[in-house]
């Protein structure tokens, strides 16, 4: 077998694949470092404007002082005493009913040749507090400070223009910061303690600004949010998807709903030191994400690992063609094609980050498909075999492009063409004596007399 041309030929093949293998592994290197190039861009937007938004609010915070008394002994000896200690919380009041309408529009900036997106939402806030659900009184342990209504944010530095704030009807003061001992971002209003004791009208609208994420915290005991956008490819994420939507090339319309039936928020806003941790971001909301649509990073990358089935097709082609003809191609022609399919993902990479995945693909297809079918002829002597040989890949980038496409059905799809590389290779080759393209001669068993069989005489 050692001495077999048939076997050297394999072996060289199997060579030529290995080699290019190190040129793929740079590659997907090269996209890697693209892409993180590409998220830098989405990094330094957010830093110079404002990243994820989540609304938390509105809700009216109550300042609680409350002595609590207690019996304690000095020492063993001594009858128990009376001992006073003050504590002081926050009570929060939810809003029995939550309204919010929003209109979103996405501005593209670029830097460099990457882009990202800012969206920019006119919101306007519908609430009402009914002091029915409050059950907090002042008596002789129980004293009741200013209440402050609370709009907190991820960061503020979206916050645009406080168009209105009215409670009942009456303008509010709006102040700097959310006036909670926390790291929560935000505004807040100060009230009167008259206000605890009837039932509060809210409505303002603002505008605001950020980076991927849009969320609400669904404070009230009916909550629902509408959100019309201009950007066609929204991410319906969070802990709630809208119950309808609707998602063309225009834009999208949304709208979520929930209670405390299915959240339970009412049970954790009154929980002591609530809104004071890092934790306070951990509340279900409703969200939407500006999506970026065909990451083409996501789809050479995975272009990429499709590519060795592309050479191994190719190469088969080219093995069966001169099973199959008297023509030979030296080993070093096969890897310069071979190094010409992996050329055409990097003019894949270079070109889609100006023109787009799907005129880099076409463009970088019928540049490998030229090149290839130059250069057989010049091998093959033959015009209609490279002519073949290019329809032949551009076929196969076809297949490709749909294996791309289809995530349902990629494994349907390349099996299918792996059935039929492999059912064209046996319905080919099945007249063709490998013996003698191997070079060996079998033996022809010689036949034995009568007499050689006998084992006596």
């Amino acid at each position: 077998m050692l001495k077999s041309p048939l076997f050297w030929k394999m072996v060289t093949l199997s060579g030529c694949l290995c080699v290019l293998l190190i040129p793929l592994a740079l590659l997907s290197g090269l996209i890697g470092e693209r892409a993180n190039y590409r998220n830098d861009v989405t990094d330094t937007l957010r830093q110079s404007s404002a990243g994820s938004q989540k609304l938390i609010g509105p809700l009216i915070a109550i300042p609680v002082t409350e002595t609590v008394v207690s019996l304690e002994k000095t020492n063993d000896n001594e009858a128990p005493k009376e001992v006073r200690r003050k504590q002081s919380y926050l009570r929060f009041w939810l809003p029995e009913s939550l309204m919010v309408n929003g209109k979103q529009q996405v501005e593209t900036r670029k830097i460099g040749i990457y882009d990202g997106q800012i969206w920019h939402n006119d919101i306007e806030i519908n609430a009402e507090f009914d002091p029915k659900r409050l059950d907090l009184k002042a008596d002789e342990n129980v004293s009741l400070g200013e209440p402050f209504l609370v709009l907190a944010l991820s960061d503020s530095r979206g916050i645009g223009q406080l168009r209105t704030t009215r409670l009942n009807g009456e303008i509010l003061n709006v102040e700097p910061g959310t006036g909670l001992a926390s790291d929560l971002q935000g505004v807040h209003m100060p009230l009167s303690t008259a206000n605890l004791q009837q039932s509060l009208k809210l409505s303002m609208a603002f505008s605001l600004s950020g980076t991927g994420d849009f969320s609400v915290v669904p404070l009230g005991r009916n909550s629902e949010m509408t959100l019309n956008g201009d950007w066609p490819h929204p991410g319906f994420m969070g802990d709630f998807l809208p119950e309808k939507r609707a998602v063309s090339a225009s834009g999208f319309q949304a709208h979520w709903q929930s209670s405390w039936f299915a959240n339970n928020l009412d049970s954790k806003m009154r929980a002591a030191g609530a809104l004071s941790t890092s934790k306070s971001w951990e509340l279900p909301a409703f969200s939407v994400n500006i999506a970026t649509p065909a990451d083409q990073y996501q789809l050479i990358d995975r272009a990429v690992k499709y590519a060795i089935l592309l050479i191994v097709l190719t190469y088969l082609a080219f093995f069966v063609f001169e099973s199959l003809t008297a023509r030979q191609m030296h080993p070093m022609q096969y890897l310069l094609v071979g190094l010409s399919l992996v050329m055409f993902y990097l003019v894949l990479l270079a070109l889609s980050e100006h023109t787009g995945f799907t005129i880099a693909w076409s463009v970088a297809s019928l540049l490998g498909a030229l090149l290839n079918g130059i250069y057989l002829q010049g091998v093959l002597k033959s015009w209609r075999a490279g002519l073949s040989f290019s329809i032949a890949l551009l076929v196969l980038d076809a297949v490709m492009w749909s294996l791309l496409n289809s995530e349902d059905n990629a494994l349907l799809l390349g099996t299918g063409v792996l059935f039929i590389a492999l059912s064209a290779v046996m319905v080919l080759t099945r007249k063709i004596d490998w013996y003698a393209l191997s070079g060996s001669v079998k033996k022809i068993p010689q036949p034995v007399s009568d007499e050689e069989l006998r084992i006596w005489k």
